[in-house]
């Protein structure tokens, strides 16, 4: 009797699991990422260095870029040199110093689950993404 019981079991999560891949959201490559965060927004001038007070967040886009959202909604993406190096699931670390982080700094990336030193990147220019202009009806 506990062996039907086990073996309905294990065939109620085969089919469970079957299922799973159909509805897993398909992974989008560093560029399909990006492209999508950008959409609609037209690249400004590149600029040389951020003030850390408008910085509101940053992100690593997966071996593509680190994008830096300030206070004012606008994106800015970083290139930097290594960039295949980049994972999304790193933490990033820099060393910011004099209030900016400018395109001559290098930061460094952690891994998340073993907390081990992982690469160094050094920051390119900042091209910043402003938000669209509304538009009036």
């Amino acid at each position: 009797m506990r062996v039907s019981h086990c073996l309905t079991a294990i065939a109620a999560l085969a089919v469970i699991g079957s299922a799973v891949p159909a509805q897993a959201k398909e992974r989008l490559t560093g560029e399909a990422k990006l492209a999508k965060m950008l959409e609609g927004r037209v690249a400004g001038k590149p600029v040389d260095c951020l003030s850390l007070t408008q910085i509101r967040s940053s992100e690593i886009i997966d071996r593509t870029a680190i994008v830096y959202t300030t206070s004012d909604g606008t994106i800015y993406v970083n290139r930097p040199s290594g960039a295949n190096f980049l994972d999304d699931d790193d933490i990033l670390v820099s060393e910011p110093r004099g209030g900016q982080t400018c395109r001559i700094d290098i930061v460094r990336l952690i891994d998340r689950g073993t907390r081990m030193a992982g690469a160094s990147v050094g920051l390119n220019d900042f091209v910043p993404y402003p938000r669209p202009p509304k538009v009036k009806n």
